[in-house]
């Protein structure tokens, strides 16, 4: 199998990555995040998975694959990660009793080559009604930090959750579905049996 490289310091990635007993690198990329507020939410996580691969893809040779990813919480315009407990808790507010959505843009790209293929995916989250005191302990736990929206759904925020419609993993950072068809698809690499 072709050298993988995941374009990602996320944790959460890696440990969905690394569910599928494949080896790969990760390198990171030193791309400036810029959100432009015309761009649809699609757009805006399409377009910065695209960079962040094609960043990694113009340093690395030409047998490698990069998967590249990008995710943003959307509720009345893009949330991305709070800065201090203020923040954080301005953002639950806001979701506290709504739907919101998570979408994840993907880009894989072989390195040295113009095969590249770019996609994106849509999650509806609903949330509980919460209350301050709710809130004051979810940030509390710091969890909140590095999470676009103040939350992670796979950790104690999921008990600020009340459904999901969609891809879990999607929220969680990698939709590992739609990963998974592009390489079989695209690349001619099966994630299930690992080549």
């Amino acid at each position: 199998m072709k050298r993988i490289i995941l374009a990602s310091g996320s944790p959460r990635r890696k440990e969905i990555l690394n569910m599928f007993g494949i080896e790969f690198d990760i390198q990171t990329s030193d791309i400036v995040e810029r959100v432009n507020p015309q761009e649809s939410p699609e757009q805006v996580v399409m377009a910065l998975a695209f960079e962040k691969g094609f960043d990694i893809a113009s340093k690395s040779d030409a047998e490698s694959i990069i998967i590249a990813a990008d995710t943003i919480v959307y509720h009345e315009g893009i949330m991305g990660k709070p800065k201090d407990f203020d923040e954080a808790y301005t953002m639950l507010s806001e979701l506290s009793g709504t739907e919101h959505y998570v979408y994840t843009g993907v880009a894989i790209i072989e390195a040295c080559s113009d095969r590249k293929y770019v996609d994106y995916v849509k999650t509806k989250v609903i949330f509980k009604t919460l209350s301050d005191d709710t809130i004051k302990a979810y940030i509390d736990s710091e969890e909140a930090w590095g999470k676009a929206g103040a939350y992670a759904i796979q950790g104690l925020g999921a008990c600020l959750v009340e459904s999901i419609e969609g891809d879990f993993y999607n929220v969680v950072g990698l939709p590992i579905s739609k990963v998974s068809d592009i390489l079989s698809q695209q690349f001619g690499i099966d994630l299930l049996k690992g080549k």
